[in-house]
């Protein structure tokens, strides 16, 4: 089985530094230092943050990379919200996960030491509900030390719910919250925290 098959979502960390002397290792994802958020914009004016709590995933030796999100983890600071998006919008007991996987070289990051940046253009693919999306990203790689760095965008990623074909569900999820609009594009943001 390819790599790219496995579950996984927010292969931001793609972009993983790592010298040829590390390069033998994987990188993996702190889920507890980790975070993916995405902002909703209701009625045209109204914003709300919410993140996914359960985050998993690794840079391989090859440059490959990916990261694992559970739909069901979902936290937008409202029980009901929790529970009609989870069900109704993403359909979590169907697919349970979204992914994100991208490809890099580590080698380009050989010279980056603790406490250094850079940034790196990338093509982070999404598969979500059996569909998949490609979003050109620039990311910021952070050194905060020898064994652990962090990934994030420079600027937030832009997502349609066309994209994935989760129009309908905006839309069931408008009706039932009795809501006049949701935005169907929306900026998502992460900060991936990796070690070794």
């Amino acid at each position: 089985m390819r790599r790219i098959a496995r579950p996984a979502v927010a292969a931001l960390a793609a972009v993983l530094l790592a010298s040829p002397a590390l390069a033998a290792e994987a990188w993996r994802v702190v889920g507890g230092d980790s975070r993916l958020a995405f902002v909703s914009v209701k009625n045209g004016e109204v914003a709300e943050v919410h993140a996914f709590g359960e985050l998993s995933g690794a840079v391989h030796a090859d440059g490959a990379a990916d990261v694992t999100v559970a739909l069901a983890s979902l936290d937008t600071g409202i029980a009901i919200r929790d529970e009609r998006m989870r069900e109704t919008f993403f359909e979590a007991a169907r697919f349970p996960l979204a992914v994100i996987y991208a490809e890099t070289d580590p080698a380009a990051f050989a010279d980056l030491a603790p406490g250094g940046r850079r940034t790196v253009a990338v093509d982070l693919v999404v598969a979500l509900r059996g569909a998949r999306a490609t979003y050109p990203a620039l990311l910021a790689v952070t050194r905060l030390g020898e064994d652990r760095i962090s990934v994030s965008p420079i600027r937030p990623i832009l997502v349609s719910v066309e994209d994935f074909d989760l129009g309908a569900g905006l839309e069931a999820l408008r009706a039932v919250a009795g809501l006049e609009s949701i935005a169907p594009v929306v900026p998502v943001t992460f900060d991936l925290v990796l070690e070794r």
